[in-house]
């Protein structure tokens, strides 16, 4: 074979290789896809079936312990329920241990957070007790193990459309943005860990975060922002 000859053929293979590269590429880029559709719609709901259930079985005595407690430091009722923005920004109702009196101003608004959560309530909050009853709204699908956290309803149109994306998956009781600083984040971060975890979740992620939250849990980190309860409130885009 000629040299002319030969470097054809070694360039024809080259070519060969470059395409049958790229089609494998492309066949793993749908394959990844296909594996967190189903992950999204079929896999993440049976994964939080088959840690809830047991859970709440395992708990009932704690949770038990707990409302009693809460009903005799701040009285009735136990559980404080704020409708929050679900899945697509439908509404449902969410369920916490009350963490802060009722107490109220002259005019009957209520007092700050900061000066209505009690040292029983910062207990609750620091050991991120307060958020057991959010298993039964796992339980009956509002919420997901993990996810964004939900916020509140009031935040819905002061969202960019980017920001918004977050509702694309169901609320989680812990998320990709409370292993990564928590409330001790701004909202812009919060709310760009929010949407990657939306572009990016899969089984092994939603294991790692529910690891890392038992690891933020024990060392109390990022639970509220400097000077508030929690965060301060949303402003929107700046």
């Amino acid at each position: 074979m000629c040299l002319t000859c030969h470097q054809r053929e070694i360039n024809r293979q080259n070519s060969l290789n470059k395409n049958a590269q790229g089609i494998v590429r492309i066949g793993l880029t749908r394959y990844h896809v296909f594996m967190k559709t189903i992950y999204s719609r079929i896999g993440k709901r049976f994964f939080d079936m088959a840690i809830v259930v047991p859970a709440l079985v395992i708990l009932s005595p704690l949770l038990f312990c707990i409302a009693v407690l809460v009903r005799m430091q701040l009285g009735s009722p136990v559980l404080f329920r704020q409708v929050r923005p679900g899945l697509r920004g439908q509404p449902f109702t969410i369920c916490k241990f009350r963490t802060m009196t009722e107490e109220r101003d002259a005019q009957g608004r209520l007092l700050p957070d900061k000066e209505r959560l009690t040292r029983f309530g910062r207990i609750l909050r620091a050991a991120s007790i307060d958020e057991l009853p959010e298993l039964f709204n796992v339980f009956k699908g509002n919420m997901s193990l993990v996810g964004p956290r939900p916020l509140r309803m009031e935040y819905l149109p002061l969202y960019s459309s980017e920001q918004a994306r977050r509702h694309e998956v169901r609320p989680g009781i812990t998320g990709w943005a409370q292993v990564n600083g928590r409330n001790a984040t701004d909202w812009p971060m919060r709310l760009f860990q929010d949407v990657w975890y939306v572009d990016n979740h899969n089984f092994r992620l939603d294991m790692k975060i529910l690891v890392l939250t038992v690891l933020k849990v024990f060392r109390r980190e990022g639970i509220s922002a400097e000077g508030h309860a929690t965060m301060p409130p949303f402003k929107g885009e700046r």
